[in-house]
């Protein structure tokens, strides 16, 4: 167990055998690639916004467009303040134009709540409901099994939504289903009222053993997200790092009429980068971790590494790192892991490919 982001948060479970496989993160990321994890992240905030015009509201606060998707649809976002810097990323629910369930990071929680409160014209309601549902993660590519055994027969796309009632497990109440998250890989996340989250999670642990799945821990979903270059907020993105610098381009719509930080945004585009996001893959044994420099082969620091861990499917270091523009796919450069020289390459992310569709 780990503090993370003012919870207590499991890295990894015990290391005792389930059937012929050992636990422990590597295990449990090879059970998600190969066949399904389940992940508690109920750590993860809530927040929920009602009234006439909250997506027009709320619209004119994040960087991504809401209005570009429809109801029953979950779309990533980015909330920055003036200067472009990202106070967090997070997932919007559109349940209608009046009606948005936001999902931001634990540790930002209420920065997010009291920029948008505080933002919030006469007849919003901005209200923090972290504690009233949890969130459980369903991935790998015998995530549907799972939900047929749940009873569910789902027909949705990416980031699309329902919400649903187990039909054998109804005491469970209504749970929000939805097509995304942070493997990589297909997979469900649910969202169920804090009071059931419990007997929603054992009952998931009894379904994922039936076919050969695991619990998993913080580890694995740091291994799992880094190999998709899937950004973390307080790594690849901060007040200090702009979504422009971390290749979130695709998140901000530069032509809506304005977001917090659109014209800092525009700015930076306008005058370009002196750095950006770039993988790393090591050519020796060399794991490279955030906080290392990253060099040249004369030595010369030209960025630094914002996460790096041991990949599992590659079997090789692999990091994400803000490196200077100078500095393209294919060329070699040099991290410098405790004193010692480690030589990686740049290449093109994700490291692994993409199986959330």
């Amino acid at each position: 167990m780990a503090d993370f982001g003012g919870w207590d948060m499991p890295i990894e479970y015990p290391k005792v055998m389930v059937g012929e496989q050992a636990g422990g993160v590597l295990a449990e990321h090879a059970a998600v690639r190969e066949k399904v994890g389940i992940f508690d992240v109920s750590h993860l905030g809530k927040i929920g916004i009602t009234g006439p015009g909250a997506i027009d509201f709320l619209n004119g606060i994040v960087t991504n467009d809401l209005s570009k998707i429809s109801n029953g649809s979950s779309q990533y976002n980015l909330l920055c303040n003036e200067k472009g810097g990202v106070i967090d990323d997070l997932i919007v629910y559109r349940k209608s134009e009046e009606d948005l369930f936001l999902i931001p990071n634990a540790a930002n929680c209420s920065a997010v709540f009291d920029v948008i409160s505080n933002a919030a014209p006469s007849g919003i309601a901005v209200v923090n409901i972290h504690k009233s549902f949890g969130v459980l993660a369903v991935q790998g590519p015998l995530s549907g099994k799972v939900m047929e055994s749940l009873g569910l027969d789902l027909n949705l796309d990416y980031t699309e939504f329902t919400v649903a009632t187990l039909p054998d497990y109804q005491a469970l109440g209504q749970i929000i289903v939805c097509r995304t998250g942070y493997t990589g890989e297909f997979g469900y996340e649910l969202v169920p009222a804090w009071s059931s989250t419990l007997a929603l999670w054992e009952l998931l642990v009894e379904k994922i053993t039936e076919v050969g799945g695991r619990v998993c821990g913080l580890g694995s979903r740091d291994t799992l997200r880094t190999e998709m270059a899937y950004p973390l907020h307080g790594h690849e993105l901060s007040l200090e790092i702009t979504p422009l610098e971390a290749s979130a381009n695709w998140a901000i719509a530069l032509e809506k009429s304005g977001f917090n930080g659109k014209e800092s945004l525009v700015n930076l585009k306008r005058d370009g980068l002196s750095r950006r996001l770039r993988g790393l893959k090591s050519k020796d044994r060399g794991i490279p971790r955030a906080g290392m420099n990253v060099m040249t082969g004369d030595g010369k620091v030209v960025g630094i590494v914002t996460s790096g861990t041991f990949s599992p499917t590659l079997k090789q270091g692999i990091a994400l790192a803000l490196i200077s523009t100078d500095i393209s796919i294919g060329d070699e450069l040099t991290i410098d892991v405790r004193g010692r020289v480690s030589n990686v390459e740049v290449v093109k992310t994700p490291f692994v490919e993409s199986h959330v569709r």
